[in-house]
């Protein structure tokens, strides 16, 4: 099994236009991820937080989702929704996935097989990334 990632994504204004939708099915397709668990929520400006169905999120007469549809692997509890929800402002809407990386899962089993353990992982933000980029550039532009 690949390692298994998490992300909370905020659509400020509940304005979900679907556009990342192919290419979240192209790496399902391809074969680089599996989603396990996939659920949408929205708070409202009193902070209440419900559910919302997998259906025509864009307005076009689609379901945008419907490939999902299922996608519920049992992982992702009322806890993580709640949490997830604690990081989404009030009148907005967010997605919440969980995915296995399966293009890592090869590596994974051979450095298990050869007794390797992992004992530190995370993710650098892409801003930062972004900053730190935009520093080193302006500095040797100097």
């Amino acid at each position: 099994m690949g390692p298994i990632d998490y992300v909370v994504v905020e659509f400020p204004g509940n304005r979900m236009t679907g556009e990342g939708l192919p290419l979240l099915i192209d790496l399902v397709d391809r074969g680089i991820i599996r989603i396990l668990d996939m659920t949408f929520i929205k708070k409202d400006e009193d902070g209440s937080v419900t559910a919302l169905e997998i259906a025509d999120l864009t307005g076009d007469g689609n379901l945008d989702l419907a490939v999902f549809e299922g996608a519920r692997s049992g992982l992702m509890g009322r806890d993580d929704l709640e949490e997830a929800a604690a990081a989404v402002e009030p009148g907005n809407s967010a997605g919440l996935l969980v995915y296995e990386n399966l293009w890592a899962a090869p590596f994974a089993t051979a450095l298990r097989r050869g007794g390797a353990q992992l004992v530190a992982s995370g993710r650098l933000p892409v801003q930062a990334v972004l900053a730190s980029l935009e520093a080193v550039e302006a500095e040797s532009a100097s």
